[in-house]
């Protein structure tokens, strides 16, 4: 089965950390990342989408995060 995330976070070290540990636990880049403003928050919000090939059949209850 083909997985799909979509991480985000504040524009801070912790995005940067989080797509590497993706990267490092075998997800790979799907796209381009995203830039935006919060204004709720007044901060900037990254986000990059990220998939990867697992063995087993697609469920809601999966824990994508735990793949």
């Amino acid at each position: 089965m083909k997985l799909y995330r979509f991480l985000s976070e504040d524009d801070t070290s912790a995005f940067c950390h989080k797509v590497t540990r993706a990267l490092n636990e075998g997800w790979s880049l799907y796209g381009e990342p995203n830039y935006a403003f919060d204004a709720a928050r007044g901060v900037m919000r990254c986000g990059q989408a990220v998939t990867k090939e697992a063995e087993g059949e697609y469920h809601p209850d999966l824990k994508l995060s735990e793949q």
